[in-house]
């Protein structure tokens, strides 16, 4: 599937770039035509770096404590804490020691943190990073967490987006959005134009990436 991919550049930056690949793809809350290959701004340095350039001018007047990390955006997130707390950046967090944190994820994809990362929570600004939006399921599961651990959603940030809002009226930022794939759709298993034709679904995807089938 790889030789079909195509590159999409960020019209945010040039040198941030994810790849596409059509077909017929499954996630755990719809359906897909197209698998979007993030790796290289999640594993990716100077790819990252770019990003988080990108990512934290949007909350240069946003107070942020922590960064929670999901689906492997770890690496990003720590280049988002040290772009948005340098003391250059002009912003309100100049020289905040911000947290960076991935929860546990439960059997039913709920977060869970432990003792000793509740107080990175607790009270505290959160800026909530995912690699991918689609349906915004998974934020507004995350949302509910981050309430039960008293923790104040201070941002929403993707790397991919196929929503504007979540949760009520959040206001999902990414880098990438809908309107970079060209024809891209994602819907509920019984309204996929692709299994109504009986085509074969050709790949399993998740956050850790796809598994063809």
């Amino acid at each position: 599937m790889e030789t079909r991919m195509s590159e999409i550049v960020s019209r945010k930056n040039e040198h941030i770039k994810i790849g596409m690949i059509p077909g017929h793809f499954a996630t755990n809350h719809s359906h897909v035509n197209c698998y979007v290959d993030m790796d290289s701004v999640k594993c990716r340095f100077k790819i990252a770096k770019e990003a988080a350039r990108v990512i934290s001018s949007e909350y240069v007047s946003t107070p942020v404590d922590t960064i929670i990390c999901l689906e492997g955006t770890r690496v990003l997130g720590a280049l988002i804490a040290e772009q948005l707390s340098e003391n250059y950046s002009h912003s309100v967090n100049d020289g905040r020691d911000i947290c960076v944190i991935t929860p546990e994820l439960d059997s039913n994809r709920q977060m869970i943190f432990r003792d000793n990362t509740q107080k990175m929570v607790w009270n505290k600004q959160v800026l909530l990073l995912i690699s991918s939006a689609s349906t915004g399921r998974t934020i507004e599961r995350s949302i509910e967490c981050l309430k039960y651990y008293s923790g104040k959603l201070a941002a929403v940030t993707a790397i991919f987006s196929a929503i504007d809002e979540a949760g009520g009226g959040i206001a999902v930022h990414s880098l990438f959005t809908a309107e970079d794939l060209p024809g891209y759709f994602t819907l509920p298993s019984a309204e996929c134009p692709m299994c109504r034709e009986k085509q074969k679904v050709d790949a399993i995807i998740n956050e850790h990436g796809y598994s063809k089938i």
